[in-house]
């Protein structure tokens, strides 16, 4: 069961290039996911490279394997549909 709000603070974003207003906001909004919760330190640089390919999809610059890529990535992390089943888990207050 994933609490709605864990409470930790969001990492810094690593300092390997510029990165955009969106990507900013994306890599705030996955770290206060519930999911984060169940993140620790060592999970910053797979979402960092998750988050280099959302930022080729918006800019129209994915390949197919930066697609193929970013779903697999935000299904292990629990942040698609079937990455919460598979890891067993459930937000808080679903039924």
């Amino acid at each position: 069961m994933l609490p709605n709000k864990h409470g930790l603070p969001v990492p810094e974003l690593p300092s390997v290039r510029e990165w955009s207003t969106a990507e900013h906001e994306q890599w705030q909004q996955w770290w206060e996911s519930p999911q984060a919760g169940r993140w620790d330190e060592s999970y910053v640089p797979t979402v960092a490279v998750m988050l280099t390919y959302y930022g080729h999809i918006l800019t129209d610059t994915a390949t197919r394997e930066h697609f193929t890529e970013y779903r697999q990535l935000a299904t292990s992390l629990g942040l698609t549909a079937d990455g919460m089943k598979r890891l067993g888990w459930t937000f808080e207050g679903d039924e």
